[in-house]
């Protein structure tokens, strides 16, 4: 059945090579609109299978067009995705990794992940009281005895967090004692996070609806000329929990699930993580404690207030968290920017 929001969504795609893995999506991608980021080399040519729709981004374009504010793009690390997320006038991101394919369920049935995501993403999230039976508004479930009438309409779904089977989505030191792992549990379930509760958020398997919270959405300055890598994804995870739970939306995780491929190397992942090992025994409680006044009404505002706090708090970890706060700024004047209601095709400003 043909996809009924493909003028809604962009799947975003950051990649350093040609993008054959495609061809295992075609089925469920091909009639959507793709906004891929190369990483790396911008000279380097990145071959797009044939009956795609995309625009394709290196990092002269990302400095061409952002100028001075291209800072805040992280170069040879993942967050470049976010430079996507910035461009696209979609109500719907679906980001993806360019080492992931097709999962298929118990039956033997392949997975159509966007289509579940866009499912997680256009029903209500439950984040003020848990439901014991899980997402209440799937086929066949529904509020438990016990769950308040008045909280049941739910609340805006923001983020649907995906999940992935055989290669686990691992630190550098688990890799390292347990370099065998492979997840081959599949959870039939989707689950709203509870408000004031933060989560490891992943990026090769995320949607969210860029109306709500996309301005938040942002991964930050790590790899290349950074003392820090591969929170890039976490660190947008804590903050847009953070901004979600302040402006009432929900979060969901679970299915549906992908085929991960390929581990990366853990020595190398440990030189990237290694300060990140040390600093989210201070990042995380500092997420945990924020609280955002009452005036910030929307994600750009909330954002712009993370920062601020961030380098009041975190500043004196490491001089690193001053340059993170500047670069947070700087991207929501880049995202207004690119977002003023002239410019706004899809829903508002």
């Amino acid at each position: 059945m043909a996809p009924t929001l493909n003028g809604e969504v962009d799947i975003v795609i950051p990649t350093i090579r040609s993008l054959n893995f495609l061809e295992n999506w075609r089925p469920f991608f091909e009639p959507y609109h793709l906004i891929i980021i190369q990483d790396g080399d911008p000279t380097k040519e990145i071959k797009v299978p044939e009956g795609f729709d995309y625009e394709l981004y290196n990092r002269n374009d990302i400095n061409r067009i952002l100028g001075p504010k291209a800072n805040c793009i992280s170069f040879k690390d993942g967050a470049c995705r976010c430079f996507g997320f910035l461009v696209s006038k979609k109500k719907f991101i679906y980001t993806i990794d360019d080492d992931c394919f097709v999962a298929k369920d118990p039956s033997g049935k392949e997975i159509d992940a966007l289509a579940k995501h866009l499912e997680n993403l256009t029903k209500p999230s439950t984040p003020y009281f848990f439901n014991t039976l899980y997402d209440p508004y799937r086929e066949g479930a529904d509020f438990v005895r016990g769950y308040p009438f008045s909280l049941r309409a739910g609340v805006p779904t923001a983020v649907s967090h995906g999940l992935w089977l055989n290669i686990p989505d691992y630190d550098a030191p688990t890799q390292l004692v347990k370099p065998l792992d492979r997840n081959t549990r599949y959870v039939d379930a989707v689950m709203t996070i509870p408000k004031g509760t933060l989560y490891p958020m992943c990026a090769m398997n995320l949607a969210f609806n860029r109306e709500l919270i996309g301005a938040a959405m942002y991964f930050g300055i790590m790899g290349d000329g950074q003392p820090l890598g591969r929170y890039d994804d976490m660190w947008a995870g804590w903050c847009t929990k953070v901004v979600c739970d302040h402006l009432g939306y929900g979060v969901k995780t679970g299915l549906p699930y992908l085929w991960h491929s390929k581990a990366s190397n853990p020595f190398v992942n440990l030189k990237k993580e290694y300060n990140g090992l040390f600093w989210q025994e201070e990042m995380i409680p500092f997420f945990q404690s924020v609280i955002l006044p009452k005036k910030c009404t929307n994600a750009q505002e909330c954002y712009l207030e993370l920062a601020k706090q961030a380098k009041e708090k975190l500043g004196p970890v490491d001089p690193y968290f001053n340059n993170l706060a500047d670069a947070m700024v700087t991207w929501i004047e880049a995202w207004e920017e690119f977002n003023a209601p002239a410019n706004v095709k899809n829903g508002s400003a």
